[in-house]
């Protein structure tokens, strides 16, 4: 046991540099992959904790258009066994909200009447005020956390609404947390106002009463035994519009679940290098120490002996990387928790991530792989034959092979000096060049494809239409609609030769029947209703082309796949009661809804309520001028913004959130990327000392032998960058589109700049060539006189 712990201490403190690389490349796998395993698990953890302190909804259903009694609705699912179900809530929509004097943009507001706590189903959780919900008080109300937090409100800050001519102020009494529609991205919130209020300001919104009402499944699978049972009730399909649970709360997981996938890519990549590292390292000292190994073996040392020397050696090194990485990896995925879940956030039940058994789990399985892989290495000490080992120091084969006549090509002779040493340098060092090759090609692929999503989200209106948005340059939002209004917007906009056209657009809910389904359930569709052209709109389609006819429909993916539609196709569908047949014309993909949704034209709905107006403008145009111009005419009844302030109102928290890891594991990768390459080339360099005395001898400076290295190794890495630019363009947005397939995107629309990826292409060879170039300084420390002898 004392000749193991002696051989192991020596391999130790020979290769300090090695052992250091190894354990830090242990080390960053192992905070990666613990950090997202973490977040990951926790995110449906810590949101399952709230949903059920909740009491939290399975769907809601709204009911906005009048086309069934909400009270016989109500009585019906208040009866049934397993169900649960909220009080039936009244609300109004609105627009129109401004607090610290700014208008707040791409808002829509559920003014809600609220009865006393709790609700029964889908109750508010308090996130800062009283820590009992009871009724707001006249003259003030609750908002949610995902206004509050995102806009810096606090209780005791004042709101002001627009109402008409005159606006009306309350105070913030509460900030809750509203799970259903309070989500990451929303841009929905429900102002929750006392039963005077609301009774009050009601006249004063435009619009018919709607409804609101959550239910609640012990279990969630027989869901659909219960929709054909109301249905069957009802004597006909359920023709107003329900929210399912994936889509009521999938969004809260999405960023976790790509930084948790970037993560766990990133660090699975790191382990891999990590054990061929181990493994290069494992068979080289085999291959330096075979006359020492040949040596132990005669006096008597076992093979599972110097196996052994390995396997302690490795484990030990695992073991001091592992422990420091987890509790980092525990820092790490706090941080992002808190700020991915930042809505679930309050002042009684702070955000925290539990991490012990995941944390365990993952530096046991780490600490296994690195054990098996340092033994399947380590094998190959049973293969040293002492006797070979003392007379040649390497096998017989070996021996033979190094001293054959050398048959090399006859185009090296062509080569200059310093061209020789570059290729000798890789032809040499096969290993060691594949992994070069192999980090620069993952380092670029890393940096473009970072690179390219957070400057896609940055600059996300120029591809809005393929994230499902659409291609004008002006939103305005109808907050009091009614026909004379909309026709002077229209004299006015059309009067401005900067327009260049202008369309509007509502809603409406479809119904596809149970017969159509695959399933044999009803489900509601909601519809996007568009009057004028979806082409000047800028509306894009995966597939086929936007509707033009009044019998033709484009529909979401998530749409397509789920009644297996595909265009060409038709789909019976009920739109106010009335049966339709329509024709498949597009398939598209949008992000806001996860592709839950269709588009159709004005023809086929009668009591079109106009949502917005988008306003497309001549070629430079000024679109802030017209936005004021047009505000300062026709608000509070309308409210105009740019689409670029709609678009910033929802991707910049998105950015905000995926550049601290983005920049983070760039950071990480290239400063690794530096350290193998020193590593390796060190190694290289020490090995072949005398070959680079001769050269010395024979006229060539240390300087033009060292750059002739970097020139070889960093040839390699420019080659791998170019292959690393195509996988970052295209295989890592590949790996990521099925995870994203969930959510309504089935192509991620990336934005890459040329500028961008030449920099990339050549950062990473210059960091090749940094990390050889600081190698290659022992040659420098080392005599003409030294390097002949050696």
């Amino acid at each position: 046991m004392l000749a193991m712990l002696t051989l192991c201490w020596g391999n130790l403190r020979r290769k300090k540099m090695q052992n250091a690389l190894i354990a830090l490349l242990i080390a960053l796998s192992t905070l990666l992959i613990s950090t997202a395993v973490a977040v990951i698990m926790n995110s449906q953890d810590i949101f399952s904790k709230r949903h059920m302190a909740a009491f939290g909804a399975h769907e809601i259903i709204n009911l906005t258009e009048g086309l069934h009694d909400q009270v016989k609705v109500a009585d019906w699912w208040a009866q049934q066994g397993g169900v649960h179900s909220s009080r039936l809530l009244p609300y109004k929509p609105w627009t129109g909200l401004a607090y610290n004097g700014d208008e707040l943009t791409n808002l829509y507001l559920y003014m809600m009447s609220t009865p006393d706590m709790p609700l029964g189903v889908d109750n508010l959780l308090p996130a800062q005020g009283p820590a009992t919900l009871d009724a707001p008080e006249a003259g003030t109300v609750w908002v949610p956390t995902s206004l509050a937090y995102k806009y810096d409100m606090a209780v005791g800050d004042e709101l002001m609404f627009a109402a008409g001519s005159e606006p009306v102020s309350y105070k913030i009494s509460a900030v809750v947390i509203d799970l259903s529609h309070g989500g990451p991205f929303s841009t929905t919130a429900r102002i929750w106002m006392s039963e005077e209020d609301y009774a009050s300001l009601s006249p004063r919104i435009a619009g018919n009463e709607k409804y609101m009402l959550a239910l609640r499944y012990d279990q969630l699978e027989q869901s659909s035994s219960y929709w054909q049972r109301f249905e069957n009730d009802l004597g006909s399909p359920f023709l107003e519009s329900r929210t399912s649970y994936n889509e009521l709360f999938s969004f809260y997981f999405i960023l976790n679940k790509v930084i948790g996938f970037v993560m766990c890519f990133l660090g699975a990549v790191m382990i891999v290098i990590a054990l061929f590292t181990i493994g290069f390292t494992i068979t080289d000292t085999i291959l330096a120490s075979y006359r020492t190994i040949g040596i132990t073996k005669s006096l008597g040392m076992l093979s599972s002996q110097i196996i052994g020397v390995y396997l302690l050696q490795y484990s030990l090194l695992a073991v001091a990387a592992i422990a420091p990485a987890l509790v980092g990896g525990k820092l790490l995925s706090d941080l992002v928790v808190q700020s991915s879940l930042s809505l679930l956030k309050t002042d009684y039940a702070p955000v925290t991530a539990n991490t012990a058994a995941i944390f365990w789990g993952v530096g046991a399985a780490l600490l296994l792989i690195i054990v098996l892989c340092a033994w399947r290495y380590a094998w190959k000490a049973r293969q040293v034959e002492p006797i070979q080992g003392i007379r040649y120091g390497m096998s017989e084969q070996s021996h033979s092979r190094t001293h054959r006549a050398s048959t090399s090509s006859k185009w090296l002779e062509h080569l200059s000096v310093p061209a020789l040493i570059g290729w000798k340098q890789i032809s040499s060092n096969k290993k060691g060049s594949l992994l070069i090759f192999l980090l620069a090609t993952i380092t670029t692929a890393v940096l473009v494809f970072g690179t390219s999503l957070v400057t896609s989200i940055y600059n996300i209106s120029q591809t809005a239409p393929q994230w499902g948005y659409d291609n004008n340059d002006i939103s305005i939002i109808v907050i009091n609609n009614s026909e004379p209004l909309i026709q002077e917007i229209e004299r006015a906009v059309q009067s401005n030769e900067a327009v260049r056209s202008i369309n509007w657009t509502g809603s409406a809910t479809g119904v596809i029947p149970h017969t159509d389904t695959v399933d044999g359930q009803t489900f509601s569709l909601p519809l996007t209703v568009v009057d004028g052209s979806m082409d000047e709109l800028g509306l894009a389609s995966l597939e086929g082309r936007n509707p033009q006819l009044y019998n033709e429909i484009s529909i979401g993916v998530n749409i397509a796949r789920q009644l297996q539609k595909e265009v060409g196709d038709t789909i019976n569908i009920f739109i106010e009661g009335k049966q339709h047949q329509l024709l498949v014309t597009g398939i598209f993909q949008s992000i806001s809804n996860m592709s839950n949704t269709a588009r159709i034209s004005r023809e086929l709905v009668q009591q079109f309520v106009l949502d917005s107006g988008f306003i497309e403008l001549s070629e430079g145009a000024d679109a802030d001028r017209l936005v004021h111009d047009l505000s300062s005419r026709f608000a509070p009844d309308v409210q105009v913004v740019t689409q670029q302030t709609l678009l910033d109102s929802v991707f910049k928290e998105a950015a905000g959130v995926l550049l601290i890891p983005m920049l983070m594991m760039a950071i990480l990768f290239s400063a690794i990327t530096c350290l193998i390459v020193y590593s390796n080339c060190r190694l290289g360099l020490r090995k072949d000392i005398k070959t680079y005395g001769i050269y010395a001898s024979l006229g060539l400076t240390i300087t033009s032998i060292r750059r002739a290295l970097t020139i070889g190794t960093a040839s390699i890495a420019v080659i791998g960058a170019l292959t690393g630019v195509v996988c970052g363009i295209y295989l890592l947005p590949a790996m990521l589109r099925g995870l994203l397939s969930n959510y309504g995107i089935e192509k991620l629309p990336l934005i890459v700049e040329p500028a961008y990826l030449v920099v990339i292409a050549l950062c990473v060879p210059l960091i090749t060539a940094i990390g050889c170039w600081l190698a290659s300084t022992i040659l420098q420390r080392m005599s003409l006189r030294m390097l002949i002898a050696e």
